[in-house]
Parts: C-alpha cells; structure tokens; sequence
C-alpha cells in the first residue's frame, strides 16, 4: 500500500510539474508571433457642390489607387485611369475626371454628365501666361 501511495504522489507531482510548465511555453510562442502592423493607406476626401447646389463626396486612395463617388446617395467605385489627362478614374458604366478644377462625373455609356464642378481658381494654380 505504502509503494501505491509514494507512486501516485510522485505521478502527482510529475503531473503539476508538466502542467506548471506548459502554459509559460505557450505564452512564450504567443510573444514571438507578432502580427504584422496593419498598413494604412493614404486617402483624400473632399466634398464639391455644384451650380445647382448638388453635393459629391470624393475620396481618393492614392495607395490603391482606386476612387470612391457618394452622389445622390449611390456609391461608385472607380479605377485610377493612367491613360487619360491628369486625375481620371472610371469602370464599365462611370468616369470621373479632375482636370484643372474641372471636375466631371459622367455616366459613359448614354455620355450624361450626372455631376459637373468648375474650381473657382483661388486654391489651384493658373495656367495664365504674362504677356509682355
């Protein structure tokens, strides 16, 4: 009886002793994974108002080099065009385009114009020439 006794104490103890340790080495692996941080990526948003008192809110992704519309309470989504002048973006349906403060957003397949902004100058640069 006294062997069973001393063989299920020291089975005991082995036990606590392995338990003991085996949180400490997940803690160890949980400290060396280390997610990675999280990328932000850059965003303009500016909001227009045209003639007729209309609102377009625009929001630029320079790191994906995507655009995103709000217009009426639609949202559209639009790739970066590299092809075209200065700042276009456009899918199958839409288009935008920044052109010298000219902002247009158009619907490409009936060319309707759903929204047109002309930038008054004050904050963009001129392309006057002096004259002499």
């Amino acid at each position: 009886m006294k062997k069973l006794s001393v063989t299920i104490i020291i089975s005991l103890a082995a036990l606590s002793v392995t338990a003991c340790k085996q949180p400490v080495k997940e803690t160890e692996s949980l400290a060396e994974i280390q997610p990675n941080p999280v990328k932000t990526d850059k965003l303009t948003k500016e909001v227009f108002t045209d003639s007729f008192g209309d609102q377009m809110e625009v929001t630029v992704n320079e790191t994906q080099n995507t655009i995103t519309v709000h217009l009426d309470g639609k949202t559209y989504e639009l790739k970066k065009n590299e092809d075209l002048p200065e700042y276009t973006a456009s899918n199958a349906e839409y288009q935008y385009s920044d052109i010298r403060g000219n902002i247009t957003f158009l619907k490409k397949n009936v060319d309707m114009v759903l929204f047109h902004y002309k930038h008054n100058g004050k904050n963009r640069t001129s392309a006057k020439m002096a004259s002499y």
